[in-house]
C-alpha cells in the first residue's frame, strides 16, 4: 500500500474529478492520505466532507502561513471546535514562509492580490496551533519556505508531538536533517523532487533516515516532470499535480535510495501508521 503523508484533494483543481481521482487511487493501492486544510472559511468544512466521503482520508485542519493575514478573528475557538469534532484529524498544514515576503512577489500575478503577514505574525500563529497539537499529541504537518531560522526559533521555545511532525516536501539541508530528527521530526519525499534539478533536496533525502522517511504528493501542486499521471482536465495543463503521481515518487525514491520499491514501501507504510496511530480507526 502507498500512503499520501501531504496533499489538497479539497482544492478546486481536483473537486471535479473526485470519483474518477478516487478510483485511479485505487489502482495504485493508496492505503491513506493526509488531507491538509488550510483556512477555516475556505477549505475546512470541504476536507471534513472528503474524510466522510472515503475512509482513506485522514482530515487534517490548520492554518497555512499564506493565510495568517486573512484568519478570522475567532479562528483560535473554531480551530479547537473543529478538532474536538474531528477525533481522527491532525493538524495543519501549519509553518512559516518567508518566501512571500519577498518584493518581487508582489510583481507575480497570482500574488499581486495575496495579503501576507510578517514573520513575526506567522510565528505566532504556527507556534499556537503547534503548542495545541503537543498538547493534544496530534501528528502536524509543517511549511517552511527559506524560514529555516525562524523555525528553529519556535521549536526551541513550543512544545512538539509526542508522535511527531513532518516537515513536508522538506527543502532544508542535508546538515540539517539530524538536528530536526532529534526534535522528533519525518521528512517527506514530494512529487516535486523527482525533478533532477532538485539536487540539494535529493541528497537531504539520502541522508533522512529510514524510520522517518514518507511519502507525498502536495497535490494539485508540485508536478513531477513528464512522464506522469494523465490529468483528467486538460491533457496539456503541466502544473496541475494527479495524486496518482504518489507512486512515482515512490518508484524515485526507491531508486534514489538505491532500494527495492517493495521494501521502501513496508518501511513507509510503518512509518506513516506510527505518525497516525493515535487517530486511526
Amino acid at each position: 500500500m502507498l500512503y499520501d503523508a501531504h496533499c489538497h484533494y479539497q482544492f478546486e483543481e481536483l473537486t471535479p474529478y473526485w470519483d474518477k481521482i478516487a478510483t485511479e487511487l485505487e489502482q495504485i493501492h493508496l492505503g491513506g492520505a493526509i488531507v491538509n486544510g488550510t483556512h477555516p472559511d475556505q477549505d475546512w468544512s470541504t476536507v471534513n466532507t472528503l474524510a466522510a466521503r472515503h475512509d482513506w482520508v485522514i482530515p487534517s485542519f490548520g492554518i497555512h502561513p499564506w493565510d495568517v493575514a486573512t484568519r478570522p478573528v475567532d479562528w483560535q475557538e473554531r480551530f479547537i471546535a473543529r478538532m474536538e469534532a474531528s477525533p481522527r484529524a491532525l493538524v495543519g498544514e501549519i509553518g512559516l514562509d518567508r518566501w512571500i515576503l519577498e518584493p518581487a512577489r508582489a510583481n507575480e500575478p497570482e500574488m499581486a492580490d495575496l495579503k501576507v503577514a510578517g514573520i513575526e505574525e506567522q510565528q505566532d500563529v504556527f507556534a499556537w496551533q503547534l503548542r495545541w497539537a503537543a498538547e493534544h499529541n496530534r501528528f502536524a504537518s509543517i511549511h517552511v519556505l527559506r524560514a529555516w531560522g525562524p523555525l528553529l526559533e519556535v521549536l526551541k521555545d513550543t512544545p512538539v508531538p509526542q508522535v511527531g511532525f513532518l516537515l513536508h516536501a522538506y527543502g532544508g539541508s542535508p546538515e540539517m536533517v539530524p538536528r530536526f530528527v532529534e526534535m522528533g521530526a519525518y521528512f517527506s519525499f514530494s512529487t516535486g523532487h523527482i525533478d533532477p534539478r532538485k539536487t540539494r533536496q535529493r541528497k537531504s533525502f539520502q541522508t533522512v533516515p529510514l524510520d522517518r522517511l514518507l511519502v507525498e504528493t502536495d497535490a494539485p501542486a508540485m508536478a513531477p516532470p513528464h512522464p506522469r499521471h494523465p490529468w483528467p482536465g486538460s491533457p496539456d495543463d503541466d502544473m496541475t499535480n494527479h495524486p496518482a503521481n504518489l507512486a512515482q515518487a515512490y518508484a524515485d525514491l526507491a531508486h534514489l535510495r538505491d532500494m527495492a520499491p517493495a521494501v521502501l514501501e513496508e518501511k513507509v507504510a510503518a512509518n506513516f501508521v506510527r505518525a497516525t496511530a493515535n487517530i486511526l480507526p
